[in-house]
């Protein structure tokens, strides 16, 4: 028995390679933990400290040498009580605009996505790999370009959103001023009672700027939820459906027991990483609307550019990026535990 066990060791320490295998393997890692450093680390490391300073535009001017000054939590409470000395800035409807923004193109996303995967997979279906390759262009188009195309097609003037419905109003006899829409600067919200004003609260009413970037983005974000649930649906095995049907399941029985089953360990995962690319999605807010009108559509991305890019309060700037952070690390963790994102799941 001693015998076995010594050769058990030798044989785990053949394939373990031994200490000095070992820290060969952690020198192979050294070079891409620096670059780490340098990349990653070192910049989140310097932004929380910034995030206590006063940091400025004359503060990174070396030649100068000036240091900023530790503030503390000064930053974040000016933040959090919508102190800052900025026109439009007001923190509580900021933060709703972005969760709502976030959850109102998600859903969007996953309902169409999922509605046109279900559509392409049915049988019989002629062009089904055209349709698909053709739904996957507003992804690979560069997004500057996406942002400007769509803010030209919804100008009031000459845009292609409005000269179409002046058309189709031309023919129920509609005149076409009734058309000259300002879709991304009109300032009164087009339905008030959606986000209402509360009594004492930040003015939530959602301007018509809001919607125009929503058709956008919705044009832009189902494909991918498509791809993901055209995966999710070929990986079901046609036996199953048999056995549902053996069995005498219904059509809905068979969607919600058999086809929701197999979507959901995909789609739930997918869905959260797409809340946090549009809790973030910048470049449609800055070069559609600019956060008009009256700061309406500002996100908080948005927002920190603005703080440093504008009025150069590096510091300020740095807090809000921290507090975006923490806002997202906290919905990420309810909804994965709520969900279960992340779970292994046995079908």
């Amino acid at each position: 028995m001693a015998a076995i066990t010594a050769r058990l060791g030798a044989a785990r320490g053949r394939r373990s390679g031994g200490p000095r295998t070992q820290r060969a393997a952690y020198l192979y890692l050294v070079p891409a933990f620096l670059v780490m450093g340098v990349i990653t680390i070192y910049p989140l490391l310097y932004q929380v400290w910034m995030s206590f300073t006063d940091t400025e535009l004359k503060h990174l001017n070396l030649r100068l040498g000036l240091t900023p000054d530790f503030v503390g939590l000064q930053n974040y409470q000016n933040i959090l009580t919508s102190a800052l000395s900025i026109p439009n800035f007001d923190f509580l409807r900021l933060i709703i605009y972005n969760l709502w923004w976030a959850v109102s193109n998600v859903a969007i996303h996953l309902v169409l996505g999922v509605a046109i995967a279900l559509l392409l997979n049915a049988k019989g279906l002629w062009f089904r790999r055209f349709y698909r390759a053709m739904y996957i262009i507003p992804v690979v188009i560069p997004a500057l370009i996406v942002a400007t195309v769509w803010a030209h097609m919804f100008d009031a003037d000459s845009g292609a959103v409005n000269l179409l419905l002046a058309g189709a109003g031309g023919i129920l006899g509609i005149p076409a001023t009734v058309f000259h829409i300002d879709w991304l600067r009109q300032v009164a919200p087009p339905m008030p009672w959606l986000l209402p004003h509360p009594s004492g609260g930040p003015d939530l009413a959602l301007p018509l700027a809001y919607y125009a970037m929503l058709i956008t983005n919705t044009w832009l974000g189902w494909p991918l939820n498509s791809v993901v649930a055209t995966g999710a649906l070929q990986s079901i095995p046609n036996e199953l459906y048999e056995a549902a049907e053996i069995d005498g399941a219904t059509s809905w029985q068979k969607f919600r027991n058999v086809t929701l089953a197999y979507l959901r360990p995909a789609m739930i995962p997918y869905a959260i990483y797409g809340f946090v690319v549009t809790f973030n999605l910048f470049y449609l807010t800055f070069f559609m609307s600019g956060g008009g009108p009256n700061g309406r559509t500002q996100l908080l991305v948005t927002q920190a550019y603005y703080l440093v890019n504008n009025v150069h309060l590096y510091g300020v700037g740095a807090a809000f990026a921290v507090i975006m952070f923490f806002i997202l690390l906290v919905i990420t963790l309810i909804t994965n535990r709520l969900t279960r994102a992340t779970q292994t799941y046995t079908l």
